[in-house]
């Protein structure tokens, strides 16, 4: 059950004052009619019995099954002393029934109280109905029947009592457990959007760090393999300058080459960060690259001065999804950067695509050594690239020597069967 609010024990006092009020008219009103008797006794003892409703109702909500016995009680000490006051204990008894049915936090107790109440209840009406229906009729003779019957006046009276007594209990009975039942199901309600709200919290944090993560892989391969493929071939360049110009002129139009194919990667990425939905157009989304540009980052190796051989077994089964494509020319790109770095002046590559029936497999190997021995970014972005295409990668030195990169994506059999 949810707790207490302050706006909600306010309003219990404001009802407690308006019920008291109207209490007070009532009594006065019914005592001044001559109601059930002696004007002045009659009202002091329904001024005290208005008093006794009134006030434990600005607590009920904190003590509802209490206060609903202290109403019950004085409701009926009050027909039964005939307390010139019919309209304020109604009210009470109705908001007090209802409020154990609502807030009553034990639902055994609630369902206790209630019964109580309202059996007793009908078992005095019962009761007066017996005693007035067997009072003899004035005039009759001693021990004789009275006249008037079981369904006297008064008796039809009292049965027409008790069937708005069961529409009036049977209410206050309803409402107070459907009142619960309402406020349970907001309070679970409220619950479960707090969770919600917590976990999209959670989850626009993890797309955030997601992008972040793949923003920065992105940017890596872009930058480190055409800077380091720039560097290479500017390398080059300067050696040949003096001895053989034209060679020198067409590795620095390759360093040129290279310069503009970082810089148009570069405006693809910057293209898919701006757009409004995080996807750029077609001919502008930096995943362009596929299998098809493998042999491109083979020429580029080769020009910058690292021998590279590229081969591929077997035939595809079916096009590759472009996601496992992109990661896969991406591998082959870190791998062939990392060995221009680190592998030596003679050190050779070969680049192996192979094509199985149900996977695809990626495999660079090189003949030079390593030359760090602490995995970097580019390590650690060939494998995320690897996990995010559903495959296995193997990074490390090879047992004759040299360096070996082999990564194996496994193919859906709906995309086998797509061809």
């Amino acid at each position: 059950m949810p707790r207490i609010t302050r706006a909600q024990q306010r309003n219990d006092i404001v009802l407690a004052v308006v019920l008291l009020l109207g209490g007070l008219l009532s009594a006065v009103l019914s005592s001044i009619s001559g109601l059930y008797g002696d004007q002045q006794a009659s009202l002091a003892l329904a001024v005290g019995y208005v008093f006794v409703l009134a006030v434990p109702l600005a607590f009920r909500r904190r003590w509802p099954s209490v206060v609903a016995v202290v109403v019950s009680l004085a409701y009926f000490l009050a027909v039964t002393l005939r307390v010139p006051e019919i309209y304020a204990g109604n009210i009470a008894m109705f908001i007090a029934l209802y409020t154990v049915g609502a807030w009553a936090t034990s639902r055994r107790r609630a369902t206790i109280v209630r019964v109580a109440i309202i059996v007793g209840m009908f078992a005095w009406l019962f009761v007066v109905m017996f005693q007035d229906a067997t009072q003899p009729v004035e005039g009759m003779a001693e021990g004789a029947f009275s006249r008037a019957g079981a369904f006297s006046p008064f008796v039809a009276y009292q049965l027409l009592m008790i069937g708005l007594n069961a529409l009036f209990f049977g209410g206050a009975y309803y409402f107070g457990d459907r009142s619960h039942q309402q406020m349970r199901e907001r309070a679970a309600l409220e619950e479960r959007t707090a969770e919600l709200e917590s976990e999209r919290e959670v989850t626009a944090a993890q797309a955030v760090a997601l992008d972040r993560v793949r923003i920065a892989r992105e940017l890596h391969d872009v930058v480190a393999h055409h800077v380091s493929l720039m560097g290479v071939q500017a390398g080059v360049a300067r050696s040949l300058l003096t001895r053989d110009p034209d060679a020198a002129r067409e590795t620095l139009a390759g360093v040129e080459s290279s310069a503009r194919t970082s810089l148009h990667e570069l405006r693809q990425l910057l293209e898919t960060l701006r757009s409004p939905d995080g996807d750029a157009a077609p001919d502008t989304a930096p995943t362009t690259h596929g299998l098809a540009s493998i042999p491109a980052l083979v020429d580029d190796a080769n020009a910058a001065g690292l021998p590279v051989t590229f081969t591929v077994v077997g035939a595809p089964a079916c096009d590759p999804p472009p996601l496992v494509q992109v990661n896969l020319y991406r591998i082959a790109q870190e791998a062939l950067t990392n060995a221009r770095r680190h592998a030596g002046s003679d050190a050779t590559a070969d680049v192996r695509l192979r094509f199985e029936t149900d996977a695809v497999e990626l495999e660079i190997s090189n003949t030079g050594r390593r030359g760090s021995s602490t995995p970097g970014l580019g390590q650690l972005g060939m494998r995320e690239r690897a996990a995010v295409s559903g495959g296995t990668i193997e990074i490390g030195p090879r047992s004759r020597g040299g360096y070996l990169v082999r990564v194996r994506v496994p193919l859906t059999r709906a995309e086998v069967a797509h061809v």
